[in-house]
């Protein structure tokens, strides 16, 4: 693809571009990526957070996903973007953990799925649990999402 750039985001990190020829990409294992796009004014959105739920204590943090996709929604309407105009797309929350009772992949999905229903932004695919770790690539010219698969160990 020439002439894409790629901005790549770490965790407790979000990213948003109004960019047609750019790309997000982000590896997860049970931490979730929410994607953003707005189909009207083509802006997107990714962001990248390790647990599910700040509760109250301490500093807010991108580090949670409650937090972190609140303030990259509130960046899209800064933006330009508008909720009508936006669909979701969720990836990652790996079951990595031998104990799946302590599985931190499970809550991190659930939080998004609460956070975009709270903003009633439908989700419009997910590929989310499983027990690979996965790099997705997010492209602001058309929305779409490539995911490629680490191997298991």
């Amino acid at each position: 693809m020439g002439g894409v750039k790629q901005k790549i985001i770490f965790s407790e990190q979000f990213y948003v571009t109004a960019d047609p020829h750019e790309e997000i990409v982000t590896v997860l294992g049970s931490c979730v990526a929410v994607c953003l796009w707005d189909t009207k004014h083509k802006i997107c959105a990714m962001n990248h957070y390790l647990l599910p739920l700040w509760n109250g204590d301490g500093l807010q943090s991108l580090k949670f996903g409650n937090i972190s996709t609140q303030k990259m929604i509130e960046a899209m309407f800064r933006a330009g973007s508008t909720k009508r105009n936006m669909v979701a797309k969720i990836f990652g929350g790996a079951l990595i953990n031998i104990n799946e009772a302590f599985s931190v992949g499970p809550r991190n999905i659930q939080i998004a799925r609460d956070v975009l229903q709270e903003y009633k932004i439908p989700i419009v695919s997910e590929d989310i649990g499983g027990p690979s770790g996965r790099k997705i690539y997010f492209s602001n010219e058309d929305g779409s999402v490539h995911v490629k698969y680490s191997k298991n160990s």
